[in-house]
């Protein structure tokens, strides 16, 4: 025979279901990534006894907060020890939460660098091209000039910053530069032919340069 919670329990979560456009307990085990026993647990008034990143699937499926799906079965749930079954409860989710943001922000930064790695070539020999091409108004490659803004905003965004500028001579640092012809000693002025550049405090590729009068 059904207890009152799992009915009361069974009503509750098929309205959920309705409201997120979900038809069947398959369904809904299907798009939250769990198993259907998870499901069944939250019938029988089980939802403390379940795992929090389980809980917040199933929030996330029925397009709710943890804490809202968290209060309206708990409601029903014969267990329940109220401050300190919720405070736990509270501080797993933080935790997972601090978790899923330092993963999300570990992937930001593997995709950025990954996107760099493919754009090295672009970021070196371009701006060169660029500065020639702008030097020489004649030069059909001006019109190109303007496609190339998005990326150079999308390198801003992500924090991207040249070293120097081309035909700039700066103090020879061979953390920054790689010379490429002739020879210097730091501190010597060097001409920078193609462009480095850092992320923050990461350096991801060096200048290009040349010692002056090579």
């Amino acid at each position: 025979m059904e207890s009152s919670t799992y009915r009361n329990n069974t009503y509750l979560l098929q309205k959920l279901m309705q409201q997120a456009k979900i038809n069947s307990y398959e369904e809904l085990a299907e798009i939250a990534g769990i198993a259907r026993r998870h499901i069944y647990r939250l019938l029988h008034g089980l939802v403390l006894q379940t795992r929090t990143d389980v809980l917040l699937k199933l929030a996330q499926a029925l397009r709710i907060s943890l804490s809202e799906l968290v209060r309206a079965f708990s409601a029903q749930s014969p267990s329940l020890q109220d401050a300190e079954d919720l405070a736990a409860l509270r501080q797993e989710y933080d935790r997972l939460q601090e978790k899923m943001q330092q993963q999300r922000e570990s992937l930001t930064a593997e995709f950025q660098r990954e996107t760099l790695d493919v754009l090295e070539s672009w970021l070196t020999y371009w701006p060169s091209a660029a500065a020639k091409a702008q030097s020489n108004p004649e030069i059909p490659a001006t019109r190109l000039l303007p496609i190339v803004k998005p990326i150079e905003e999308l390198l801003q965004k992500w924090g991207v910053e040249a070293i120097a500028s081309v035909g700039e001579e700066v103090p020879y640092n061979p953390q920054e530069h790689q010379l490429i012809k002739g020879k210097a000693q730091p501190g010597d002025l060097v001409k920078v032919n193609y462009l480095g550049y850092k992320q923050g405090d990461k350096l991801l590729y060096r200048a290009k340069v040349s010692a002056i009068g090579s």
